[in-house]
């Protein structure tokens, strides 16, 4: 049966999912996980693992070769050099790209009809245009493009019920950047109001290395004075980034988290609490919801006008985040059970074109079949002229 696919290509994880019949769902990707690290490691032959096999392969034989959050690195003309060899961003990702799609067909059982994939809402003409060239490069056909922040309000607006008019701020802190997007919902689906802001190269990555530099300090330099080049070194500072990650989100649930230390000569572990981790992040959360307020500002929405705010992508899942958040604009906020998996689910919806609609009161939300045009999603004429404009409209 003939499906759509969304990609998300995250800075630190990517996602997929695919749409049955006006129905998503996430296609797990990694053996441990539904997404995978967003990271690829070159081989001597030119070759490139992706993912989980790549992490492993990293682990095993140091980090040199490992490229990691290139997302970041996208219109950089400086390349990555993996082994001594340049990579572009745009390569990576197209290695990434091509991996995640064959993976998706492999499941499945054969290629989707029909892809989306999404970028940051910051993201130009220029990164835009990036973009298709890493497509062209993993030569896969994808059909349409999207923001994060817009993918991520088409999965909200599929699952949840709201009357028309209802306004939803989307708040999309992932692994390397941060968007924020404001929305109306109409009769007929629902509208992006204003311009969607975004703060780039802001995200959880940062917030791992915060962990990593307090781990640093606790030990007194003794991290430091270690030789820079050696492999042994090398490798165990991969792995040292890793569990300050596990430490990161052990935060989200626990009020402290220990992180092992094995170096050559180390072998101890530091213990951090959550006031100090929140200490470490407040400042960043705080430049993310002046970015929110900015997006509200451009849409000519007061926070009081606002129904809900939609915390999405993994960093929100930091408690400190629906704390600030809530207090800075007094509007309740929803944490998406999933908020690594809602940007490539509603992805999946629009490239399968599902119109999701809004409720009436004492009416049962339905979705007319998939025929439906991307271009008719929202077709409710804004209250003020632009900036208001439909939903996630194809790039040409």
């Amino acid at each position: 049966m003939p499906y759509a696919a969304g990609i998300d290509l995250g800075t630190t994880a990517t996602a997929a999912a695919v749409c049955r019949d006006g129905r998503a769902e996430i296609v797990p990707l990694g053996g441990a996980a539904a997404v995978i690290p967003s990271v690829v490691f070159a081989k001597e032959d030119g070759s490139a693992l992706v993912g989980d096999a790549a992490a492993r392969q990293a682990a095993l034989s140091g980090p040199g070769r490992l490229a990691r959050e290139f997302k970041r690195r996208v219109g950089d003309p400086t390349p990555l050099l993996l082994g001594g060899a340049p990579w572009s961003a745009e390569a990576l990702m197209a290695r990434l790209l091509r991996w995640t799609l064959e993976a998706v067909t492999e499941q499945e059982g054969e290629p989707p009809a029909r892809v989306a994939v999404t970028h940051p809402a910051n993201w130009g003409p220029y990164k835009v245009d990036l973009l298709t060239q890493a497509v062209r490069l993993a030569e896969v056909k994808v059909d349409r493009y999207l923001t994060e922040p817009e993918a991520a309000a088409i999965a909200y607006a599929a699952n949840e019920r709201v009357e028309p008019g209802h306004i939803v701020a989307v708040y999309d802190l992932g692994g390397g950047t941060f968007d924020a997007a404001v929305l109306r919902t109409t009769v007929n689906g629902f509208e992006i109001l204003g311009e969607p802001e975004g703060v780039e190269r802001l995200g959880g990555a940062d917030f791992d290395q915060a962990v990593l530099a307090h781990v640093a300090t606790a030990l007194d330099g003794a991290i430091e004075a270690l030789r820079p080049n050696d492999p042994a070194v090398l490798g165990a500072l991969a792995r040292l980034r890793l569990a300050c990650v596990d430490a990161k989100e052990a935060l989200s649930t626990g009020t402290d988290a220990s992180v092992p230390v094995m170096f050559p000569g180390i072998a101890s572990q530091v213990v951090i609490r959550r006031p100090e981790f929140e200490a470490m992040v407040r400042p960043p959360i705080a430049e993310t919801v002046s970015a929110l307020r900015r997006a509200l500002r451009s849409a000519g929405v007061t926070p009081e006008q606002v129904g809900s705010v939609l915390l999405v992508g993994g960093s929100s899942r930091i408690p400190l985040v629906a704390d600030m958040v809530g207090r800075e604009l007094g509007r309740p906020v929803s944490v998406d059970a999933h908020p690594k998996h809602v940007v490539a689910l509603g992805a999946a919806l629009f490239a399968a074109d599902v119109r999701v609609v809004a409720t009436p009161a004492g009416e049962r939300a339905s979705a007319p079949p998939p025929s439906v045009k991307a271009g008719d999603i929202a077709r409710a004429e804004p209250s003020t002229p632009s900036p208001n404009r439909p939903i996630a409209a194809p790039l040409a």
